[in-house]
């Protein structure tokens, strides 16, 4: 039975006693990993394996000795309770060994739960396990995280107490980062708020969340729109030792100047402009950004997305022998003198 991406986050979390086997497959390793686990452990609760009820084998051992998964699926344990065979990177080549065991599957034996990487709809051991109405078939694709998995995700981490802002600043960071690295991120804010009684704040999420380039570059922009002119030197210098392109500053810094234009040229003003962004803007971020969009005008706004502008040309014209990096600190320079002016 093929599960669609929303019936497979509904049966990762209540999961049929009574089916014969289960196959997750998908490109991220650590997605599959992550609901995998999810599943065995809602099957055989959290002493399954102390108890022997879980039989761990790999596609290479299968293929060495077929009649094993059979063996593990009739065998008989000491303690009571469900048992699950788990086969760990199976392939197309096992789809035959698969059909045998479940043509010989009855109520009561061991359920199969398989994972694979990446298979095509025309998949073999796809097709075998959408097809049988006792299995079931979950492709997982790296698409961001829906919000039903992350609330899921914090409370799986203990985070109860959180704030409208501290959610979206979630949200947000969930987009940028994979199933694995969020889950991370959450234990280490469930940490942070250990034995803390108050809600998460957007402040604290930011505070724990992973430090990266694209961090870095977004501060520069925000000392251009300040006007903070002696920390652009610096800064300039660590992005391009760590090898960030001098038109990738100039691309992102329109992105940036453009949704301040945005802002301040609202019919409401900034402060209505900025509830309807779009993706929205969370946290001490929505703040900045809101304080900088006060402080400029739109005709400086233009000036502003000019200087950019002709900087981006004479970076792609064809005669250009200055130095890129140069160019670019300059045109910063010219931005952050505009923002005090």
């Amino acid at each position: 039975m093929k599960l669609s991406a929303r019936d497979a986050n509904a049966y990762f979390n209540k999961p049929n006693p009574d089916a014969a086997g289960l196959l997750i497959c998908g490109e991220d390793t650590m997605r599959v990993a992550m609901k995998r686990q999810e599943v065995v452990a809602k099957l055989v609760g959290p002493n399954g394996e102390e108890e022997m009820r879980l039989t761990r084998m790999s596609g290479a051992d299968l293929r060495k000795d077929a009649a094993a998964l059979l063996d593990a699926v009739k065998a008989q344990g000491f303690f009571p309770g469900p048992r699950v065979v788990l086969v760990e990177e199976a392939t197309d080549g096992l789809a035959k060994t698969f059909k045998a065991a479940f043509d010989d599957w009855r109520p009561g034996d061991a359920q199969i739960i398989a994972t694979a990487g990446q298979l095509t709809a025309k998949s073999a051991l796809r097709k075998l396990f959408e097809g049988d109405q006792r299995t079931y078939a979950a492709a997982l694709y790296n698409d961001p995280m829906g919000r039903a998995e992350i609330e899921a995700e914090m409370t799986r981490a203990g985070l109860k107490e959180v704030d409208r802002d501290a959610m979206g600043a979630l949200e947000e960071l969930a987009r940028s980062l994979t199933p694995g690295d969020f889950r991370q991120v959450l234990e280490k804010i469930a940490l942070y708020k250990l034995n803390d009684g108050s809600a998460l704040t957007a402040e604290e999420v930011e505070l724990n969340a992973p430090a990266s380039i694209e961090a870095e570059i977004d501060q520069i922009f925000h000392i251009l729109a300040e006007g903070r002119t002696p920390e652009i030197a610096p800064i300039m210098q660590r992005l391009t030792a760590q090898g960030v392109a001098p038109v990738t500053l100039l691309i992102m810094g329109m992105r940036h100047f453009r949704a301040l234009y945005t802002l301040a040229s609202a019919p409401g003003g900034p402060a209505q402009g900025i509830t309807r962004m779009r993706p929205p803007i969370f946290g001490p971020r929505r703040d900045r950004m809101l304080r900088q969009a006060q402080r400029w005008t739109v005709e400086r706004l233009e000036g502003a997305l000019d200087v950019l502008m002709e900087a981006d040309l004479t970076l792609r014209s064809a005669g250009q022998k200055a130095p890129a990096v140069a160019l670019v600190e300059r045109a910063f320079v010219r931005l952050a003198y505009l923002a005090r002016r």
